[in-house]
């Protein structure tokens, strides 16, 4: 009778041994599962702040800055691209290619239209108060009730357009969302801005 060679049993006490060599020589277990790429972690912004923030400015003033009207219709898949006229072209390219880093993001799936527009006014308004240069806004591509078009991103790409404080927005790039979602270039705070 012939004995088996077991791998799996060879493969384990293997590692068992380095795992002890690795110990042996003061190598210690990292502690998160998750690569430290240098880049700053996008702020997570505390959706009961600006939602509580939205409720104050609309008690205050009854009409925000962006339309309520009707708007163009875009494609589930259609690339949105905006920048104002004298932005430097190498500043909106790196904005296409995703190579601005955001630093703060809002999801608007979800929300009614209504909804959609006070967190964005809000979310802008906070981002500018903490001189947020670019930050990301994540508007889907489903169509909305009984419209054949995505109503959420077609209306936000009207109120990027119409809002003061926006130099520049794009569709993101497959990794960030893709068409469904948009990096938007603020200005920066005391230039223009009323």
């Amino acid at each position: 009778m012939t004995r088996r060679h077991d791998p799996d049993n060879d493969l384990s006490d293997d590692v068992s041994a380095f795992r002890q060599a690795l110990e042996a020589a003061g190598v210690r277990r990292i502690q998160t599962n998750q690569a430290n790429t240098g880049k700053p972690r996008p702020a997570i912004v505390d959706k009961s702040v600006r939602r509580q923030a939205a409720v104050e400015s609309q008690t205050l003033n009854t009409t925000g800055r962006t339309s309520d009207g009707r708007v163009e219709a875009v494609r589930p898949s259609e690339y949105l691209a905006f920048s104002v006229p004298d932005l430097p072209w190498r500043t909106f390219r790196q904005l296409k290619r995703g190579k601005t880093g955001w630093q703060a993001g809002l999801d608007l799936h979800g929300y009614t239209l209504e909804e959609a527009r006070i967190e964005l006014e809000s979310f802008l308004h906070d981002a500018s108060a903490r001189a947020m240069r670019c930050v990301m806004v994540v508007h889907g591509k489903a169509r909305g009730g009984m419209a054949d078009f995505p109503v959420l991103k077609s209306h936000t790409n009207a109120w990027l357009r119409e809002w003061p404080g926006v130099l520049a927005f794009c569709s993101a790039t497959d990794a960030d969302g893709g068409t469904g979602a948009l990096y938007v270039l603020l200005r920066k705070p005391g230039r223009g801005q009323d």
